[in-house]
């Protein structure tokens, strides 16, 4: 999973950049919020005893570490392999009132040849438009990379994106079952 956590560095820094505007003396601060999935007892997907929160926990603290924007201000659901419920998690994003939100997560599929980036928003959000736009925005940036397919941008209900009163994005970083998503 090492070139998915690269590409969503990738990712994570252009987004950082789309939000400064190069016509202000004083660049904007961005306030990201990352949403690191699962946790504690919940493991997440799990596939050949390797599991979706160990991942998704990995490449928040690389995001972590790689941010040297100081106009990018990141924040995290959780901190650690600690179990945060859903509700509190949108509870922590409502609070802090994000420019955008990335719900990191990964797949796993009993059909191993499913592979790729799955990016997430719902229609029902007052923010759809918002949120899309960035979908859009990181479908494109994650496309240049020939490792990973990236699919067209769905629609789910997931709590998250439902319930957050900011743009928010849930992206799928390819698949655990998925040999050629495993070694990228």
């Amino acid at each position: 999973m090492k070139k998915p956590t690269q590409l969503f560095l990738l990712f994570t820094a252009f987004i950082s950049f789309a939000f400064v505007n190069p016509k202000h003396s004083e660049p904007k601060q961005i306030n990201v919020v990352i949403d690191v999935a699962h946790g504690g007892d919940d493991f997440g997907a799990i596939y050949n005893s390797i599991n979706e929160k160990q991942i998704v926990e990995q490449i928040a603290n690389k995001i972590k570490a790689l941010n040297k924007n100081e106009n990018v201000v990141l924040h995290f659901t959780r901190n650690s392999d600690e179990s945060i419920s859903l509700q509190k998690r949108v509870d922590i994003i409502n609070a802090i009132k994000p420019d955008l939100v990335l719900s990191l997560h990964v797949n796993a599929s009993k059909n191993q040849d499913k592979s790729g980036i799955e990016l997430y928003v719902n229609k029902d959000s007052e923010l759809y438009e918002m949120s899309n736009d960035y979908a859009m925005k990181l479908s494109n940036e994650m496309s240049k990379n020939d490792s990973f397919k990236v699919g067209e941008i769905k629609n789910a209900p997931f709590f998250i994106i439902k319930k957050s009163t900011v743009p928010v994005v849930l992206i799928e970083i390819g698949y655990l079952s998925n040999d050629k998503d495993k070694k990228n």
